[in-house]
């Protein structure tokens, strides 16, 4: 017995599978925002609904959980990062790779891409002590973001452009920790020189990986 297929029906499919993607990427940027300004914790199915104007039952279509909904922010703040940070950098090598990330890094803080400032930064002390589906994530992908940094300082390293005594893992931790004290005192204090000194040091810490001594303001 043949089937008969219905054209009408086979393009409206893909169609609303494009509008239901385009309205998830839409929920899940505002979810981002607020994220970013109060926390994972304080986002839930309820808040996100209200700001949105929609039903709670809408978004729970999209999102069968609130630990579902966290799970998928830290995925769209990710896309989001390497999108403003990472991928810039690709076309680079070594230690012009190692200078645009942090390059990148702070100007994706000092313009707050997220209101809140770097998301990821909030993030990894919201959740330093909370097991779970959510903090797995934001581990896994901080070690990526390291890695990455650990990756061109190596490459860098082996093509004679920053010492063989340097531990790159040490400069790699270094280089995050003080990227994540810029943001820390852009927040907290209000303090509008926060990414000034902080890239001002970064950047001094690179020279000392790489031998030379530059004056900088």
């Amino acid at each position: 017995m043949k089937t008969h297929r219905h054209p009408g029906r086979e393009l409206k499919a893909p169609l609303r599978r494009l509008r239901g993607l385009k309205t998830r990427r839409a929920i899940l940027r505002k979810a981002v925002n607020l994220a970013s300004l109060e926390g994972l914790e304080g986002l839930t199915i309820g808040k996100l609904a209200s700001a949105l104007g929609i039903s709670k039952s809408g978004l729970f279509a999209h999102f069968g959980s609130k630990e579902d909904l966290q799970c998928a922010v830290v995925d769209a703040a990710r896309d989001i990062f390497v999108e403003k940070v990472v991928l810039p950098a690709h076309e680079f090598q070594g230690l012009k790779r190692l200078r645009r990330l942090c390059e990148n890094w702070l100007s994706y803080g000092e313009k707050k891409v997220f209101p809140g400032g770097c998301f990821f930064s909030a993030a990894s002390l919201e959740f330093d002590d909370r097991p779970g589906r959510v903090r797995d994530r934001i581990v896994e992908l901080m070690k990526k973001w390291l890695g990455n940094l650990e990756q061109a300082a190596r490459d860098a390293q082996l093509a004679g452009e920053i010492k063989k005594e340097v531990d790159v893992q040490q400069l790699a931790f270094e280089i995050q920790a003080l990227a994540m004290g810029a943001n820390w005192s852009s927040r907290l204090f209000r303090d509008q020189n926060a990414f000034r000194l902080v890239r001002g040091a970064i950047l001094q810490r690179i020279d000392q990986a790489t031998g030379t001594v530059q004056l900088r303001q």
